[in-house]
């Protein structure tokens, strides 16, 4: 590895602060690391460059606006070859928020968000099982989330 792409102990500090804080100013992160708002700077843009950071987002509580299913989605495909026509059509569903190609039972393991029962009905129905190549599928509904969180870099 290139040594100016080495991660460090100030690179795992910096990335735990903004980890539990996403909006904490580079200049608050600097004090709590010691180190320089412009060595944040130049960290980030490293480690965006290394790919380690690929971006932020904005984390929502749907239940909140209304969505309040929050289901898990076992597929099962007719081939295993067939996994990367099946994973770029689940890509343009918008209520898939998050999918892993598995071992295991399931080829994929898929999150998904909906309004209520019926839309979740309506998404698994008209959109999800009529991708081809889908087989089957088998749904797990959340009744909550205790635990959302990074893991600790130090």
């Amino acid at each position: 590895m290139d040594k100016n792409l080495e991660i460090d102990n100030v690179d795992l500090t910096i990335l735990g602060l903004l980890s539990q804080d996403a909006n904490m100013p580079y200049t608050e992160v600097a004090k709590k690391a010691f180190v320089s708002d412009g060595t944040v700077h130049v960290r980030m843009r490293k480690l965006k460059e290394m790919g380690v950071v690929q971006g932020a987002q904005l984390t929502l509580d749907y239940s909140k606006l209304g969505w309040d299913i929050v289901a898990f989605l076992g597929i099962y495909l007719d081939k295993s070859s067939l996994y990367s026509e099946v994973s770029e059509d689940l890509k343009q569903i918008p209520e898939i928020t998050g999918m892993h190609y598995t071992t295991g039972g399931y080829s994929i393991f898929a999150k998904i968000v909906c309004r209520d029962t019926k839309h979740l009905r309506n998404v698994l129905h008209d959109k999800i099982q009529k991708v081809k190549g889908i087989q089957r599928t088998e749904t797990f509904i959340s009744l909550e989330e205790p635990i959302n969180r990074t893991i600790p870099l130090q």
